[in-house]
């Protein structure tokens, strides 16, 4: 396929690029082109993919009338939800980070005569907002109304204004497990010196997904033309914050006895931290009827994979 991918320098954009390379050809935009940190991750070198033509990168949409030259968009672009606290300012950036690329896309396939015949849009489990209900699937229309759910919804909206000239898959994404980076990058130093503990009192729940079975998702969803809409990007065993934290300090052979009170975590990273406080039961309804096999369908499968020396 000949894919037009956004926020494709990014963790799960150059996992999947590096993983798919010599399967699709790849146009990569991103809002900071980088092409040593592009190059890092593919075998070779960006630059000996590029003159192949396996790869280009740009860094804007100006100048695209339409889309008919790509088989495919993957819509991965947006701010980092925790790079800085979430004052009114930064939630501006995050959402036109994503509302703007993404509105420009569909723009774009709309306005093509042969258009991409799948977009699959970024989307986030914050979209079902705080819960306390179980097995969450994308069918569940309960959502509470915050910043994530708004973020999310509105981000969603603007990738269904093409659905009448394409797929929409909308990647509502869990918490992407890898060892480059990501949230487990950020656990890794406090549970290495045995300082990590569970969030609050670690009930709730974390749905999250190792990062090859997260490409290797969306390479599914590129060929499963009966798949569309909203779909749960986690594994099909979320785990409460308590059990994560756990098992993460099991397999480093460390202690966990370090909990982080709720009301401490507000004060050091703001609103954000309702994010960690509040979970959901995410479930990947869709692919698993789909008969998707997932490599790593457990936790502990995940990080022993992702920690092995």
């Amino acid at each position: 396929m000949n894919i037009l991918i956004t926020g494709g320098t990014g963790l799960i954009g150059r996992h999947f690029i590096n993983k798919y390379l010599h399967q699709h050809h790849f146009t990569v935009l991103s809002r900071q082109i980088h092409p040593p940190s592009l190059s890092n991750q593919l075998p070779g070198g960006a630059k000996e993919h590029q003159d192949k033509k396996d790869i280009v990168l740009i860094q804007h949409l100006q100048g695209f009338e339409n889309l008919d030259a790509f088989d495919a968009v993957i819509n991965l672009q947006g701010e980092s939800l925790a790079d800085s606290r979430w004052s009114e300012k930064q939630k501006q950036r995050l959402c036109q980070s994503r509302w703007q690329v993404t509105e420009q896309l569909a723009q774009l396939i709309n306005q093509s005569a042969s258009p991409p015949e799948v977009f699959l849009s970024g989307s986030a489990i914050g979209y079902y907002g705080r819960q306390q209900a179980l097995d969450i699937d994308e069918d569940f229309a309960d959502c509470y109304p915050e910043f994530s759910h708004e973020l999310c919804r509105t981000w969603e909206e603007k990738a269904l204004l093409c659905r009448e000239k394409t797929r929409v898959c909308l990647l509502r994404t869990g918490i992407v497990l890898s060892k480059n980076g990501g949230a487990l990058a950020k656990m890794l130093p406090p549970f290495s010196f045995g300082l990590g503990g569970p969030i609050a009192d670690g009930a709730q729940f974390m749905p999250w997904i190792h990062i090859d079975d997260y490409c290797q998702a969306l390479n599914y969803l590129l060929q499963q033309e009966n798949i569309s809409q909203a779909v749960n990007l986690t594994a099909p065993t979320p785990v409460s914050n308590k059990e994560f934290s756990q098992t993460l300090a099991s397999q480093l052979g460390r202690p966990c006895f370090m909990p982080m009170p709720g009301p401490v975590l507000k004060l050091l990273i703001g609103e954000m931290a309702e994010l960690l406080i509040h979970g959901q039961h995410v479930v990947p309804k869709k692919l698993l009827d789909a008969g998707f096999a997932f490599e790593y369908p457990t936790l502990a499968q995940a990080l022993t994979q992702l920690l092995a020396k």
